[in-house]
């Protein structure tokens, strides 16, 4: 079987792909060793049991399509160390050259328990968003941190109903530790093998300090003897997630955090703050948390809608303590 002759739909077994692509044939993950690409397997029969909901996300009508993976590991997926080879083979796809074709088990073949593999697509990582990071149980029922990989289809892709994830019939919400959102930043650079454009380079920057001063501020909250946590917030009629920044629980503080003092930055806050917290029960107090001070337009705006500021000031974090509920 030549490799073009491999098309969307078409029906066959992790061997065959062995003999065309190279790679192995246990793992869901599969970097081949005699031609450009990553296998991907998803089966839903024995992936569901690991926290592993593959597919594609709802079409609204106004997105194009994509395709969610989740990661190998049934601990915190990394992308590095010895749990992190196969997670850093899709990460790092572009750059080396590689394509991603995902593959998915239906059914088995005739008179054999030998799984067939239904070719799905090539596709690609998102440039803007190239994974994102949940809580989900794995086999033994503990949560853990999974990557979840948001991958764009090559060429031109049908979805198929079957292969789209079931939305929510019931929001859930739920408390996760605070590093579900944390991983080594990476560059565009890094993972990117098409020139990176200032303002994607500005972007990353502003994420890395944004990250730096919630971690600045969670030690801050601990070393007063404050629990930090998130809160992850999956919506009815959705399938995808939605992650807060930092959460005091004694305090019953909700904080969404900013990389710049921008008006703009304001304003998102601001907005993310009043989604989250239609969700959460008892409502929290808010409170957005800026690398400097804000000018007082700004400062005005937030005592407007009632969230309380707070900023780094040297060494110091202004306007904390913050009353909670």
């Amino acid at each position: 079987m030549a490799d073009k002759g491999i098309k969307p739909g078409e029906l066959t077994t992790r061997k065959e792909m062995r003999s065309v692509f190279g790679g192995g044939q246990s793992q869901g993950i599969q970097p081949c060793s005699i031609s450009p690409n990553v296998l991907l397997y998803t089966d839903p029969a024995s992936g569901e049991k690991s926290g592993y909901y593959d597919g594609w996300l709802p079409i609204d009508g106004h997105s194009a399509p994509l395709f969610e993976y989740t990661g190998d590991g049934e601990g915190d997926q990394v992308f590095h160390g010895r749990y992190g080879p196969r997670n850093h083979a899709i990460l790092m796809h572009a750059k080396e050259g590689r394509a991603l074709r995902v593959f998915k088990a239906t059914g088995k073949v005739p008179g054999k328990g030998t799984k067939l593999q239904r070719y799905v697509g090539k596709f690609k990582l998102d440039e803007e968003e190239p994974y994102v990071l949940r809580q989900a149980p794995n086999q033994a029922g503990e949560l853990r941190r999974v990557i979840v990989f948001r991958l764009r289809p090559v060429d031109e892709l049908t979805p198929l109903l079957e292969d789209t994830i079931e939305l929510l019939t019931k929001t859930e919400v739920q408390q996760v530790p605070v590093d579900t959102a944390t991983s080594i930043i990476v560059d565009p650079e890094t993972y990117s093998g098409k020139p990176i454009s200032r303002s994607a380079t500005r972007s990353t920057k502003v994420k890395r300090r944004e990250a730096e001063l919630c971690e600045e501020f969670r030690k801050m909250l601990e070393e007063h003897e404050h629990q930090v946590r998130r809160f992850q917030i999956r919506t009815s009629g959705l399938s995808s997630s939605l992650l807060t920044d930092l959460y005091d629980t004694k305090s019953q503080v909700l904080y969404e955090a900013k990389g710049t003092s921008s008006r703009e930055a304001v304003r998102m806050a601001i907005g993310q703050l009043m989604d989250y917290r239609r969700h959460i029960t008892p409502n929290p107090t808010l409170a957005v948390l800026l690398p400097e001070k804000p000018n007082s337009d700004l400062q005005d705006l937030l005592k407007s809608v009632n969230i309380n500021l707070v900023y780094r000031d040297n060494e110091s974090f202004v306007g904390w303590p913050v009353e909670g509920s």
